[in-house]
């Protein structure tokens, strides 16, 4: 990959190098009292959001919370109504063209020219980007390995499978070696196999030092690539950081998981009243809850449930995930209808 970004440099790359020649800690994205409207309804509500150089950050929340506008603010393609919006260093309404040159956006629905073979497609859009055709013969076969596609290098993008036009559009995004980049819900839409595919080229993208932005549903799998989550809910950001020190904030202790042969409903009503037991859950004959007590206390926990007639499979510690603390953290937020 080196050989091929020195190959494929643009004309104002050694410059863009230089500039960015901070280190990790340097700010690829600096976002601030973001706000945007559409008409009478305020779709981002004074965002703040930071992301590091070559950090994988997934960007999660529902349909309706903000995240394709924020993204589509980031990719210049939205104008901010009020607040300061940087990709490295550059303010996204100052020097549009700049960031662009910095940044790969893949959008939730990607187009595509089905006429076209898959390395004419590539080939058109390295040409937008100015990059000469010398150098696109020796970049175009890189990317399609990188997606996995250099077997369909002369077919028609009509004859691919969505999961194959998903990953020619991350070609496509790559064509111009951008330092970030944006990709809205890049496993929408792709069977088991496909997501399996699209995850292992993000983690080769996250080995070659790429900033990344993902947004997904799919959230134990996101968990698995990202380094950071960020949660928003009805256009406001409601937490940043990674995914264990979010569990941490909160979780009051551990989640432990009560698998019962029955009588769940009873259970429920004896944690409910058990000291060190907080939330709990229940998901048919499986009841899980929060718990701050220690090893002594959770034994002596499990004693008084089967004293009082509970019937346990099983009794330990579960595991939380994406899922977990994004139902968690947005419980209680009501959606006005």
């Amino acid at each position: 990959m080196t050989e091929r970004t020195e190959q494929a440099a643009l004309p104002a790359e050694n410059s863009r190098q230089a500039d960015s020649a901070g280190g990790s800690d340097r700010l690829m994205v600096e976002i601030r009292g973001l706000t945007k409207r559409f008409g009478n309804f305020q779709a981002l509500k004074s965002i703040d959001l930071t992301i590091r150089r070559g950090t994988v950050f997934g960007f999660i929340g529902p349909n309706g919370a903000g995240k394709s506008t924020t993204m589509a603010i980031l990719a210049t393609l939205l104008a901010p109504d009020d607040g300061i919006v940087r990709v490295d260093g550059i303010d996204v309404t100052e020097d549009p063209k700049e960031v662009r040159r910095r940044i790969g956006y893949m959008p939730d629905f990607f187009g595509v020219y089905d006429q076209f073979r898959t390395t004419e497609y590539l080939h058109f859009y390295g040409a937008s980007c100015g990059i000469p055709r010398a150098e696109r013969e020796a970049l175009i076969p890189q990317l399609l390995e990188l997606v996995n596609l250099s077997d369909k290098k002369d077919a028609y993008v009509d004859t691919l499978s969505r999961g194959m036009k998903q990953r020619l559009c991350l070609a496509r995004c790559l064509v111009h070696d951008p330092d970030l980049l944006i990709l809205d819900e890049p496993a929408s839409g792709l069977d088991p196999r496909a997501r399996i595919e699209m995850r292992e080229i993000m983690k080769e993208l996250k080995a070659m030092g790429k900033t990344i932005i993902i947004s997904s549903h799919i959230l134990p799998e996101l968990a698995e690539m990202v380094d950071e989550i960020g949660v928003i809910e009805q256009g406001r950001m409601i937490a940043q950081g990674s995914v264990a020190e979010i569990q941490h904030r909160l979780q009051a202790g551990r989640i432990l998981e009560l698998r019962l042969a029955g009588g769940a409903e009873e259970a429920v009503v004896l944690l409910e009243g058990e000291p060190h037991v907080g939330r709990v859950m229940r998901d048919g004959q499986l009841v899980r809850f929060q718990f701050a007590g220690g090893d002594e206390e959770q034994a002596e926990l499990l004693v008084r449930l089967v004293e009082r007639g509970v019937r346990p499979i099983a009794f330990s510690e579960a595991q939380t995930n994406l899922e977990d603390v994004f139902l968690e953290m947005t419980k209680g937020i009501g959606v006005k209808t």
